[in-house]
């Protein structure tokens, strides 16, 4: 498994090919839209002219797109994944999509003799450049295993979840405790100030307890600075909290937190705020409370 192609070389996609080289594979890049294969040039990679051109010679293809209809777009149209990659080659798709959209693109790729493996990831940009981010995989044990040396690349924390889509179904649990828990810090945050205790001050205390997360820790220097400059954007979690939302509705499951959650986010994008860091809950709390920092 030394010849990868890498499809989707966004925010995330592009740090992730440019460690699968630092790791000695042979990456072929390929991304929708032009001037974004330079970092991965510069660490060695390949730029491929489109998907046949990508897939064509690799024994791995992976997608890191932003939602379902690019990956479907990609996989199935005539000039995509399943119509070029060779019989038998593994397909990972690293984006996070609908669990019922991967169990059918591993259906479908059956027919076509291609493997395929869900492994969604979280640790957003910090994590895909610094190769630390936790992978959540599902499909078949031994493609799991044949795949771990590439996860391994890119990863520290690589995980078995089952089956086709199960994948799938672990990130989206991510999105929904990852969007409670920005919710109740900014909400910690309007709470603390409007009160008139030292913000900084009282954050570091939250840290050391119970309440501590990596959510407070990565976040801090956003909600002290209101800076939204994204690394996750509002927009994306946006998708994922329908992902969430349709999901549990599909199981059978009540989110009573996870649906105000996902409001509060809908809220924010429908304010204009789709681009802004998913940090910017705090634009809401500050809203709905009348507060204005100054």
């Amino acid at each position: 498994m030394q010849t990868i192609a890498f499809l989707g070389l966004g925010t995330m996609g592009s740090p992730m090919a440019v460690n699968l080289c630092k790791a000695g594979f042979t990456v072929y890049g390929w991304n929708r839209s032009a001037g974004k294969a330079e970092p991965l040039l510069a660490a060695g990679g390949r730029s491929a002219a489109s998907v046949p051109d990508a897939v064509r010679d690799a024994d791995v293809v992976i997608t890191m797109l932003p939602d379902a209809p690019q990956v479907e777009e990609i996989a199935y149209g005539p000039d995509g994944v399943l119509a070029h990659a060779r019989r038998g080659s593994l397909l990972i798709d690293m984006s996070t999509i609908a669990p019922h959209s991967s169990i059918t693109l591993a259906r479908v790729a059956a027919e076509h003799g291609i493997r395929v493996l869900d492994a969604p990831v979280a640790g957003g940009e910090a994590g895909a450049v610094d190769g630390i981010l936790s992978i959540m995989v599902g499909g078949d044990t031994g493609d799991v295993e044949e795949a771990r040396p590439v996860f391994e690349a890119l990863g520290r924390t690589v995980t078995h979840c089952g089956t086709h889509g199960l994948g799938q179904t672990v990130k989206a649990a991510n999105q929904l405790v990852l969007a409670i828990n920005m919710q109740a810090c900014a909400e910690a945050v309007v709470f603390l100030e409007k009160a008139g205790v030292d913000i900084e001050a009282a954050l570091d205390v939250l840290s050391g307890g119970l309440a501590g997360s990596n959510v407070l820790t990565r976040k801090k220097p956003n909600f002290l600075r209101r800076d939204y400059t994204p690394s996750f954007t509002m927009g994306l979690h946006h998708k994922d909290m329908g992902i969430v939302v349709d999901t549990a509705r599909a199981v059978g499951v009540a989110l009573p937190l996870g649906g105000i959650a996902a409001q509060l986010v809908a809220s924010a994008v429908a304010r204009g705020e789709a681009g802004l860091d998913h940090s910017a809950l705090l634009r809401g709390v500050e809203l709905l409370s009348g507060y204005d920092r100054g």
